[in-house]
């Protein structure tokens, strides 16, 4: 008897498919000099739960502000610890530099693809640094913010996902490393669970997938 739950796994990028974010963001802000305490005011204030509608992440990860007009915006925000001001030219390569793949993450979405389950990426784009020869042997579905004009924790673009995958939610786990973004996923019906590292999430996917150890 199959007792699998699941037929498609859906997975965020950053921090899910990659590195840590806050690996490879203190890695930023130590090679730029950036002052901390400057980062961490301005990012709570574009990405906390209480970020108004329309501020410059929202708008980027939707695709009404280029990557450009972002550097630009974040940048004045910013100040090294010696005072300087931070270049806006090339800000986000410089951000996501260090945003390495995971190993462990990629040797399990091979395996799950090629166990037969249906590999999804939904992420939100801060720009399309993607590494796009990977996500094509990867996942058999890509949905990128930037690209539909929607953004994580909006329903409608986990709606938009179910209906490309052609899967009700209740057969689909999402993993994603912000909560807000978890608890998205299941106000529309997904399993859903917050990534911290690959064995955690594998351990969660074989628990759905009735997997026996």
């Amino acid at each position: 008897m199959d007792e699998r739950r699941i037929d498609a796994v859906v997975l965020d990028w950053g921090g899910v498919l990659t590195v840590s974010v806050p690996d490879f963001i203190d890695e930023w802000l130590t090679a730029d000099n950036i002052d901390r305490d400057r980062y961490g005011v301005t990012m709570r204030g574009w990405m906390g739960r209480d970020a108004a509608p329309g501020n410059p992440v929202f708008r980027l990860e939707t695709g009404e502000l280029s990557v450009a007009e972002f550097e630009g915006l974040l940048a004045a925000e910013l100040v090294t610890l010696d005072g300087r001001e931070v270049a806006a030219k090339g800000l986000l390569r410089r951000m996501f530099g260090s945003a390495n793949p995971d190993p462990k993450m990629v040797d399990l979405v091979r395996e799950l693809r090629a166990d037969g389950l249906t590999t999804v990426l939904l992420s939100n784009s801060w720009g399309e640094g993607y590494p796009q020869d990977l996500l094509l042997e990867l996942f058999d579905t890509i949905v990128i913010s930037g690209r539909v004009g929607l953004r994580k924790p909006d329903p409608r673009i986990f709606e938009h996902t179910l209906d490309l995958i052609g899967l009700p939610a209740d057969r689909c786990v999402f993993f994603d490393d912000a909560q807000v973004n978890v608890e998205g996923a299941r106000a529309v019906g997904l399993h859903a669970h917050r990534h911290t590292d690959a064995d955690s999430t594998r351990a969660v996917i074989d628990r759905l997938r009735g997997a026996r150890a």
